[in-house]
């Protein structure tokens, strides 16, 4: 199986052809070309799922633990560069379905740069969803370990939780973002954001990712914590996203349909090995 391997702000992203009548990557196997010391190494896979010449391309996104992901801004930005490189798109805006929508990209500067437009940021908690009476999930509370949290969900697509804090943190990423990722109240799970308002063009974030875990940047994380900002009236409409990874350009239009701006770059491309897909044998017990 042939792979290309890019990242965008340090988010890397293994991507691989199935074509009509090929067999779907089982969770073990997403699971061991993830792997950053058994396999490749990614943040996830995404999956170039190939229909019949002529038609939109598909995608599908698998985290590293084996489950399937809605949507993902940086993937579907990697994925819009590895279509212009294999010569499928021109400089013209062009669309992507995903399982979380369409999304309309272009790529700019000859592949460093890519753009898309991710779709419309919804705050009702049926849509993301969020238990509890139908509402929009703004400003509300919620204790974890031990401590209080005022925070907002959303969803572009995918769910998210975005986290309002004075100083976020890669230790408070990694010891409360899972804990919230799995709330009861988060019935599909969760990403989370843990957001700083710098300034009213300038956030930034810390990111635990559904599936994924910490996270050096995300594009769907960046567009959520940037109309939950807005929507809290403590930011404009054109903002700079700063994470561990890198900055993305956002900018909130109507409705709060969302664009982002950003890097993507190519790190490797070559073949899979059979023996990295192949089933491992279970042993019976003696």
């Amino acid at each position: 199986m042939e792979f290309a391997k890019y990242h965008a702000l340090g988010n890397d992203y293994v991507v691989v052809a199935r074509g009509p009548g090929d067999r779907a990557l089982t969770a073990s196997q997403v699971r061991r070309i993830c792997d950053r010391h058994f396999g490749i190494g990614s943040d996830g896979i995404l999956v170039d799922d190939r229909g019949r010449p002529g038609d939109r391309p598909r995608l599908r996104i698998f985290n590293p633990d084996g489950s399937e992901a809605e949507k993902s801004g940086n993937g579907v930005r990697i994925f819009a560069r590895h279509l212009w490189e294999e010569g499928r798109v021109g400089v013209r805006p062009f669309e992507i379905e995903t399982p979380g929508g369409a999304v309309t990209c272009q790529v700019l500067e000859r592949g460093r740069t890519v753009t898309a437009r991710m779709g419309r940021v919804s705050f009702d908690s049926a849509a993301i969803p969020v238990d509890g009476p139908r509402r929009e999930v703004l400003g509300e509370t919620m204790d974890i370990a031990g401590r209080s949290l005022s925070y907002s969900a959303a969803t572009i697509g995918n769910p998210h939780c975005v986290v309002l804090c004075d100083h976020p943190s890669e230790a408070d990423a990694r010891a409360l973002g899972p804990l919230i990722e799995s709330a009861p109240r988060f019935p599909k799970r969760t990403n989370v954001q843990f957001l700083q308002v710098v300034a009213p063009d300038r956030l930034r974030i810390e990111i635990w990712e559904r599936g994924a875990g910490y996270t050096l940047a995300s594009g769907t994380s960046s567009c959520a914590a940037a109309a939950v900002a807005h929507r809290l009236g403590l930011c404009g409409t054109s903002v700079r996203v700063e994470m561990p990874g890198g900055t993305l350009l956002v900018d909130i239009g109507t409705d709060y349909d969302m664009v982002m701006t950003g890097p993507v770059a190519k790190v490797a491309a070559g073949r899979l090995a059979e023996e990295l897909l192949v089933e491992p044998e279970v042993s019976a017990e003696r």
